[in-house]
């Protein structure tokens, strides 16, 4: 089995769907709590716009909010991000904090049997989440977690 991930931040729609469509994903499975995103530019990520264009792309979608950090959890990681003075979307790895609950309030809770039954027999599933790098978001937990534990093969696409 094989798993991409893929953030929102850095692609337009189109070369996110080409993305895809080059890592062969055949399911989207949306890991983000509040599913919009500011920005004129980003716009096409709200959810229902990307559902249709993932629709009329031939992808599949699900939201899979049991992934999605908490506001809470949220804040810690905002806090760390103001602490070493960086934006959201110039992120580049999770606060030790926030990597540490996630996994223990999140993920240890979640039973990803249920998650790899998701991915697709052929072609790839891709986590989504809406930033570029993955070290810099909890979808890079999940996936490090599904190859531990599930063999699964792990891709990150980039803008």
């Amino acid at each position: 089995m094989t798993l991409a991930t893929i953030g929102v931040y850095g692609w337009t729609l189109e070369e996110f769907l080409a993305a895809l469509h080059a890592a062969d994903v055949q399911v989207v499975l949306d890991v983000r709590q509040r599913r919009g995103v500011r920005g004129r530019e980003y716009a096409w990520a709200n959810s229902q716009r990307l559902q249709a264009a993932l629709a009329e792309a031939g992808v599949a979608y699900r939201h899979r909010p049991d992934l999605a950090p908490t506001t809470e959890l949220r804040k810690v990681q905002y806090e760390e991000d103001a602490r070493v003075g960086v934006g959201k979307r110039n992120r580049v790895e999770l606060a030790p904090e926030y990597r540490e609950r996630y996994l223990r309030e999140i993920l240890d809770r979640v039973d990803l049997n249920e998650l790899v039954t998701e991915l697709p027999a052929e072609g790839a599933g891709a986590l989504m989440c809406v930033e570029g790098d993955p070290e810099a978001c909890h979808r890079s937990l999940i996936a490090e977690r599904l190859a531990a534990e599930h063999g699964v093969s792990v891709v990150h696409l980039r803008p």
